[in-house]
This record gives structure tokens, C-alpha cells and sequence, in this order.
């Protein structure tokens, strides 16, 4: 297995960023090719430009900025030419922007499940209820001191992060808790709050592992491919459960990162191993297409929001020039973002602390 302590972390992240954009670019550019629609450039990297090969109507270029890569197609918001993206029927316009975050969807799935695959050290081990606060859900459905933590619905557990975990993927509605008390098991029905005192946490309980063990652990392939596909759809929700928390208890400097933390972490991951490094590859290709695919202008889910308006309006589109406007808004709010972000992350890591605390 690769040492990847022993590879520069710049060179990691580069490479891993890059692939992950370009498998997301390469949708557009696959389905774009198959519709018919002109691809007038293929960028590897962001401009200036090194250098541009030529195959029929396509240049592909490499450029001097690595961390990312475009498909430039012909008149994306003008349909005046017959083979502009703008002038495909809206079934087709659809799927060649959707291509893009569907990609990285399916690549997060096949990463979820090749990291299963690897073993992973994990710790393991009964996790037990050591305290339970007053008046949390918790109290109220029964839970008690001492009651070991079996499984939250179906799921089984056997670590401290595996009941986190599942209640995060459970945020506003009720789970099962399958407990085991005194050689009995039992049942417990708790709702996670959205908006929990402070200190308490979601359902109320504080939980530790007293007999704990680092073991390695890993799944054959049937089993890795299921659980790839199934963690790839619990991101989906904890993604949607993670925006709604932040609405609920108001949007916290920590509690979203940019390219400097994500940098932190695949400094940190890589030397943890193989499995994990492609673990955070399969959550950060997810998360890509997640963010790819809501309406945010300049985005792809921007660009379907007005394809969708234009159904909406019986076929009656918006004009190129008021869509180019938006996505121009879109972008310079976006950058200004990013650059928040990126203050709170180098912040972080001038104070001392960093995303595993």
C-alpha cells in the first residue's frame, strides 16, 4: 500500500483536486460531444494559458493555474447558432449541465466503496452512555447510565463516530436506539433537536468507548459497493440536515471550510493511510457535485435554475444578457465567499486549532 506521509501534501492536494474537477468537467464534455453541441476548449487549469493542442473543433489546453479545469461551449446562453448549447431542446440542455455534478455523484460512490475495501485502523468497541442531561429527548424516551448503544435504527454501532454519525443523518425526525442494559436489550424512540442548549448536543447524552481497541477493518467488494452507494446518499442528507442546522442555529465561522482547510485535511489524512485519503477524495467529489447542483448562479444548479424558469414561462427564456448578469453577481459573490473563508481557515490555523479538534 502507498506511503502517502512520504509524498509532499501540496502535490496530493493538487492531484486530487485536479481529478476531481476534471472527472466533473469531462460529463459536460462527454455529453455535450454526444448532443451535437460545439466544445470550442477543454481546459486543464485556469488561465494563463501554457499551452493548446487542436483535434478537430476542440482545442485542449494546460494552464498555469491547477486547481481546476472548464468545458467552453458555444454560445452557452445564445441560442443564435444551431449548434450552441443555448440552442438544444431543454431535454438535452439539462442533461449536459447536469453531467457534470452526476459525475462526481457516481465517482464519490465508486471512492466510498474502494475505501471500504482497504483496511482502515478504526477504534472500536462497545459505546456506552455515561451521562444523560436532564430533560434532553434522551431522558425523556428512557435512556439511561451505563446503557451500551447496540444500533440507531438499523444501523449497527461500534465506535463513538458511528452514533454521531446517525444522528446527524436523523436530524429532525426520530430514530431507534437499540439498547443493552444489565445483559437485556431494549428499545428507546428519540427525536435529535435542530437546536439543542448548548453543551448537550442533539438527543443529550455524553457517550465514550471504556473498551476500546484499534483494529483494521475492511468489507469484500459486494459488500464495499453497497455501503459506497448507501454512504454517498447519507451525504446527501447530511448535507441537506448540515444547511438546515446552520438556518436553524445561525451560520458559525467553523462550520464551513474552503481550499485552506481542505488542505488541512488532506495534510492530516494522508498520513493516516490509503483508505482514508481516498475516503475524503469519494466526501469531497460528493460534496462538489452537491454544491454544483443548487441554484447558485454561475454554478451548474444555476444554470438548470434557468432552464427550469424558462418551462415555467411556457418556453419564453430570459435574456442572455439579464442571465449573463446574474451569474456575473453569482461569481463575485461567490469569490468574496471564498475569500471569508479562506480568512476564517488560515485564522484557525494561526490560533493553533484545526478541523479534527
Amino acid at each position: 500500500m502507498p506511503d502517502f506521509s512520504a509524498v509532499s501534501t501540496p502535490i496530493i492536494f493538487v492531484v486530487m483536486f485536479l481529478f476531481l474537477v476534471i472527472v466533473h468537467e469531462l460529463g459536460h464534455f462527454v455529453t455535450a460531444k454526444r448532443a451535437g453541441v460545439q466544445v470550442d476548449e477543454f481546459g486543464f487549469g485556469f488561465p494563463p494559458r501554457l499551452f493548446a493542442l487542436r483535434r478537430g473543433e476542440t482545442e485542449y489546453s494546460l494552464n498555469l493555474l491547477p486547481l481546476g479545469g472548464f468545458v467552453r461551449m458555444l454560445g452557452e446562453e445564445d441560442p443564435t447558432h444551431p449548434r450552441s448549447l443555448a440552442a438544444r431542446p431543454v431535454r438535452t440542455r439539462l442533461l449536459v449541465i447536469a453531467a457534470g455534478p452526476v459525475m462526481n455523484m457516481v465517482l464519490a460512490a465508486l471512492l466510498f466503496s474502494g475505501s471500504f475495501m482497504l483496511p482502515r485502523e478504526m477504534p472500536v468497541g462497545p459505546v456506552q452512555v455515561a451521562n444523560v442531561m436532564p430533560g434532553s429527548p434522551a431522558e425523556l424516551a428512557g435512556v439511561q447510565s451505563g446503557d451500551v448503544i447496540l444500533q440507531v435504527n438499523d444501523r449497527s454501532i461500534r465506535s463513538l463516530p458511528d452514533v454521531h454519525y446517525n444522528i446527524l443523518l436523523n436530524l429532525g425526525t426520530e430514530v431507534t436506539l437499540r439498547l443493552q442494559r444489565d445483559g437485556l436489550q431494549s428499545e428507546a424512540r428519540v427525536a435529535p433537536r435542530w437546536r439543542p442548549p448548548p453543551g448537550e448536543g442533539e438527543v443529550g447524552i455524553v457517550i465514550g468507548m471504556p473498551q476500546m481497541e484499534i483494529v483494521p477493518v475492511s468489507y469484500p467488494p459486494w459488500e464495499a459497493l453497497f455501503l459506497g452507494v448507501r454512504q454517498s446518499f447519507d451525504i446527501v442528507s447530511i448535507t441537506k440536515n448540515g444547511i438546515l442546522t446552520m438556518f436553524a442555529r445561525g451560520i458559525q465561522s467553523d462550520a464551513v471550510v474552503g481550499p485552506v482547510g481542505i488542505y488541512q485535511a488532506t495534510d492530516r489524512v494522508a498520513q493516516t493511510g490509503t483508505g482514508n485519503l481516498i475516503y475524503l477524495a469519494a466526501f469531497l467529489s460528493m460534496n462538489l457535485g452537491i454544491l454544483n447542483i443548487l441554484p447558485i448562479p454561475m454554478l451548474d444548479g444555476g444554470r438548470i435554475f434557468f432552464i427550469l424558469l424558462e418551462l415555467v414561462r411556457g418556453g419564453r427564456r430570459v435574456s442572455p444578457r439579464k442571465e449573463g448578469f446574474v451569474h456575473m453577481v453569482g461569481f463575485v459573490l461567490l469569490l468574496a465567499l471564498i475569500v471569508v473563508i479562506t480568512f476564517n481557515d488560515v485564522l484557525r490555523i494561526v490560533r493553533g486549532e484545526n478541523l479534527f479538534q
